[in-house]
């Protein structure tokens, strides 16, 4: 399977432009699965809900649903993308996988960052994996990176390949997903942003350096951090199934979840 990543610099509020942009620089690639930052099309910084719902579109009803599902018919390859997800009462920072065999999936993100909380509502729908050409997948969104819970819940679940779509604007993620991989034997997909947005009082740079993960914690491929980028690498996802260090070293079967109970209690 080949996979890859989008980074970009998506302009605030060019919902158009940016999806533009975003198809002319998929369509010179041949891959399997694409995955596009955060909050790909709107921008991030925003000043408050009013403009944050002004942006927001329903799935899979809203036009960039429908403009990146015909990306996907059209080429067959698969895209998960992030974006602010309409609902009724709110909005959520969701990503969206949406597929060849026109099937979509939808996951919301769990764990929000800073204002973000004064923003969005916590993701409801959980972890979760599906199925593409006999693979599973699993999604997180940006800061989920920082909870192992999230991920290993993905890959206990039988993920052998976890996208995140991120706009990430500390330096830590992108190390930190390699020990994601090892951990849990999976491949991952860090599609972040770059650019900087001046907006809210605020000023934000967002550290690029796209990547894509082996279970062995190798980084196949990786962008820098202030160039726009497309790249892919070609794996056998195969290999994410195999959790054994060694014949009697199993990271799954040796795991004794009986000593673990705090992790799942407030403090």
């Amino acid at each position: 399977m080949k996979i890859g990543f989008v980074q970009f610099d998506p302009q605030f509020g060019d919902v158009e432009g940016n999806i533009q942009k975003a198809v002319r620089l998929m369509e010179s690639v041949d891959a399997d699965l694409l995955v596009l930052p955060e909050l790909a099309f709107t921008g991030y910084l925003f000043e408050d809900r009013t403009e944050l719902e002004a942006l927001a579109e329903p799935i899979p009803k809203g036009r960039t649903f429908r403009e990146i599902r015909k990306f996907v018919m059209d080429t067959g390859t698969a895209v998960i993308y992030g974006a602010p997800e309409e609902v009724k009462g709110g909005v959520y920072n969701s990503a969206v996988a949406v597929l060849p065999d026109g099937g979509f999936f939808i996951y919301r993100k769990s764990h929000l960052f800073d204002r973000e909380k004064l923003l969005f509502r916590p993701g409801d729908t959980g972890f979760f994996v599906f199925e593409f050409r006999g693979v599973k997948l699993g999604m997180i969104v940006c800061y989920d990176w920082v909870f192992p819970e999230a991920i290993r819940s993905i890959a206990l679940m039988g993920a052998q390949i976890v996208a995140h779509p991120a706009n990430l604007v500390l330096p830590y993620a992108q190390r930190a997903m390699v020990v994601r991989s090892i951990e849990n034997h999976i491949f991952t997909i860090t599609a972040n942003r770059i650019g900087v947005e001046h907006r809210a009082g605020l000023q934000l740079r967002f550290t690029g350096k796209s990547q894509v993960t082996a279970p062995n914690g190798d980084v196949l491929v990786s962008a820098f951090d202030d160039a726009e980028a497309v790249m892919t690498v070609e794996i056998n996802p195969d290999e994410a199934l195999d959790k054994k260090f060694t014949e009697l070293t199993d990271i799954f079967e040796d795991r004794r979840p009986e000593l673990y109970q705090i992790i799942v209690r407030k403090p």
